[in-house]
């Protein structure tokens, strides 16, 4: 019984020791986590740890882009590569720490990334293959591109990336500071000086592309002052040249200038005239005719008729 028992043992101690790194026996590297979603210009941490047999001794230890192209061929050292060195930071050791500090993440930095280490050994070498997968996205405003004087406007900072519960965002406008806060930038009864390139940020160095807000406003020009039975035209002009021609509303004293008289070529008025809220209308004029009363005498839109 006893010889069979050692007959037994034998073998399987044998398998072992022949297999060595073949069978990767007690060799192993944990990435945590796997996978990283980090922010455009941001600094991360790739975590791990790593493991070999005991009596063995680490001899190099490095970060790479690519796992093993061939026997005998050593991937590249993140260290050594002119797009990385002056941006990585080996923060592990040679013993069972092998995280890496990569700052100024930039877009050409998504890929996955393997921690490989060179022991003492003669064929002592292990490779990490399960990696990090390092995803970099950016900040972006997100909301319209117009808005009529007046109304609302809302943007938001978004990214692909989750981050912290309640991250606070900075608002800048032509690239100056105008708010701080978690929740995202509402703009109330927006003015013509609302109007303007915004962009957000995380922090001084995280700031996502600029974004134009134009505000869209009706404006009537027309002569100071017009003496009674004079003609006079008053042109209602928009902030932004618009892309097809339409028919708009005049009003004269806030109110909506009678319909019969408020056709979609001219109109006649000699109340105070004022831009009305459909702000998508062309340009056209308006053409007060010579037979004006004495009681149509009043302001349109700050120009007097006497």
């Amino acid at each position: 019984m006893i010889s069979l028992r050692m007959s037994l043992t034998v073998p399987l101690l044998f398998l072992i020791f022949i297999s060595g790194v073949g069978a990767q026996y007690g060799w192993g590297v944990t990435y945590r986590p796997e996978y990283i979603c980090a922010l455009k210009g941001s600094t991360v941490i790739m975590n791990c740890t790593y493991s070999y047999p005991e009596g063995l001794t680490v001899k190099t230890a490095f970060w790479t882009k690519s796992l093993p192209p061939a026997k005998g061929v050593e991937p590249a050292d993140l260290l050594n590569d002119t797009e990385y060195r002056d941006r990585v930071q080996y923060l592990g050791d040679k013993q069972h720490t092998c995280s890496l500090s990569l700052r100024d993440v930039r877009e050409s930095d998504q890929s996955k990334y393997y921690f490989r280490f060179i022991t003492d050994k003669e064929g002592g070498k292990y490779t990490g293959t399960d990696g990090v997968y390092l995803s970099v996205t950016g900040l972006q405003v997100e909301g319209p591109e117009e808005v009529i004087e007046g109304g609302k406007v809302i943007l938001t900072c978004k990214t692909n990336c989750s981050l912290a519960d309640r991250t606070s965002f900075t608002w800048y406008r032509n690239g100056k500071y105008i708010d701080s806060s978690t929740d995202p930038l509402n703009l109330q009864s927006v003015s013509r000086e609302d109007a303007g390139r915004y962009s957000c940020a995380v922090d001084q160095n995280l700031h996502s592309p600029e974004v134009t807000l134009n505000v869209l406003y009706l404006q009537v020009e027309g002569p100071d002052r017009v003496n009674e039975g004079n003609e006079v035209t008053l042109t209602c002009k928009p902030s932004l040249t618009l892309s097809s021609p339409t028919s708009f509303t005049w009003y004269r004293n806030e109110l909506l200038y009678p319909p019969e008289l408020n056709s979609s070529t001219c109109s006649r008025s000699a109340g105070r005239m004022q831009a009305g809220i459909a702000v998508l209308y062309w340009i056209r004029t308006f053409t007060l005719l010579r037979s004006l009363l004495m009681s149509d005498v009043s302001t349109h839109s700050g120009f007097m008729l006497e």
